[in-house]
């Protein structure tokens, strides 16, 4: 992979975020940082990278803006958030199924809960790599963490 096609930088535009719980606060900051560490990042019809990405959301659309490394705006790439809406309310509630499990269910119940969890990640991880097909491409794992933190733009 050549070391321009990656995401070097990102931060999440978050105006009407105030706090978030413990466990959100964590999955945000484990994202970014296994984001940064290895992604596959590429904008159609720009090879000038590595890109800093400002990550948001406005008016129920996702906002990517790509930029440089001197934060000069490259390019803005937006997705409806109208097909992402299930998959990340289903996501919140198995989640919370889950925190709620580890504190007194049996291994086998949480492990059941986890593979459900893992499969809705998954999904919107896969959905967003559809939508991004002809804008930018990521690999699997950079679409996974950039769900993650679709996910954590959307908790309150």
């Amino acid at each position: 992979m050549p070391q321009n096609q990656r995401i070097a930088q990102i931060t999440l535009d978050e105006k009407s975020v105030l706090r978030r719980s413990p466990q959100v606060e964590h999955e945000r900051k484990v994202a970014i940082f296994d984001l940064i560490e290895e992604n596959r990042f590429a904008p159609a019809d720009i090879v000038k990278g590595p890109y800093n990405v400002s990550l948001g959301v406005e008016e129920n659309r996702l906002i990517f803006d790509v930029m440089d490394s001197d934060d000069n705006s490259l390019t803005i790439i937006t997705l409806s958030l109208k097909s992402f809406r299930g998959i990340i309310r289903d996501y919140f509630m198995i989640c919370e199924s889950y925190f709620d499990a580890i504190k007194t269910k049996a291994p086998s119940q949480i492990e059941t809960i986890d593979m459900a969890r893992r499969g809705l990640h998954n999904e919107g991880a896969e959905l967003l790599r559809d939508r991004l097909t002809d804008k930018v491409e990521i690999d699997v794992d950079t679409a996974r963490r950039l769900f993650t933190l679709i996910c954590v733009l959307h908790a309150r």
